[in-house]
């Protein structure tokens, strides 16, 4: 018998799937083409609806067998993506640090931002977005050792050691 990946029902349910995802493209097209934004919020509404049921439809068409071997798959290549040594070089820990100093600081500017530079004022939001965006991104450059130092920060017991 074959695998699943080989049958075209596996290939119909990734069609499926790659549909769900590319159907999103629709929303900028509709703003781009001056569609109101009631006609774009229903566009939205029927693209999550209609989402939901590809899915479905996706998960059918491979079958359960098909479906557990894409997660399998999925599951493997970020789990290898993901992979990084707990010890981190000079260069990626530097980096790492001034992507997590940049949003501290953004933060604490933050209040004085329309005195400094009023044209971003109404970009607030993005910009405490990208932040935070940032602020995760340093998290994992920096590696799995300093997860345990930010961890020890709440253990009142905790012991610095210093190799």
């Amino acid at each position: 018998m074959a695998a699943p990946s080989e049958g075209w029902r596996f290939q119909c349910g990734i069609g499926l799937i790659i549909l769900m995802a590319a159907s999103w493209a629709l929303v900028p097209l509709a703003s781009m083409a001056g569609a109101t934004g009631a006609t774009i919020a229903t566009l939205v509404g029927v693209l999550f609806i209609s989402n939901k049921v590809l899915l479905i439809a996706a998960i059918a068409v491979m079958g359960k067998s098909g479906f557990q071997q894409l997660k399998a798959q999925l599951h493997k290549h970020v789990k290898s993506f993901m992979a990084w040594p707990a010890e981190v070089g000079v260069v990626r820990h530097r980096v790492g640090v001034a992507l997590f100093c940049i949003p501290v600081v953004a933060a604490f500017l933050d209040h004085h931002l329309d005195m400094f530079a009023p044209q971003l004022a109404p970009y607030k939001l993005q910009l405490r977005l990208l932040g935070d965006v940032l602020l995760v991104a340093s998290l994992f450059m920096l590696g799995a050792n300093f997860w345990e130092k930010l961890r020890a920060l709440f253990i009142r017991t905790a012991k610095v050691a210093t190799p």
